[in-house]
């Protein structure tokens, strides 16, 4: 399995593990049981789940009328937006200049 395969995986499943946190944090809400962090919601999405948690927050609709959470968690989906391409377009090329020193 090359590279780009193992990062394409990874990036799924932070995505599905964030999409499951918002779910269950949704569950707990209704429950009135142990809830998941704004906090911690939002380091997952930094981290590289910005989709799920944007999937989550639309489809479970959880988290849309909070504020400053829907802000931050919209600003991460933007920084998401803008370093993605960024990366795939110069990613290949600083990699090679890392590697000659």
């Amino acid at each position: 399995m090359d590279t780009a395969t193992k990062l394409l995986i990874i990036f799924l499943l932070v995505n599905v593990v964030t999409f499951c946190l918002f779910w269950w944090d949704k569950e707990a809400a209704r429950d009135g049981t142990w809830r998941v962090s704004e906090a911690r919601l939002l380091q997952f999405a930094f981290f590289g789940g910005s989709l799920g948690a944007f999937a989550a927050q639309r489809l479970l609709r959880h988290k849309t009328r909070k504020e400053p959470f829907r802000m931050q968690l919209m600003a991460i989906l933007i920084l998401h937006a803008v370093l993605a391409p960024a990366a795939l377009i110069f990613g290949p090329t600083l990699y090679r200049m890392l590697q000659a020193g």
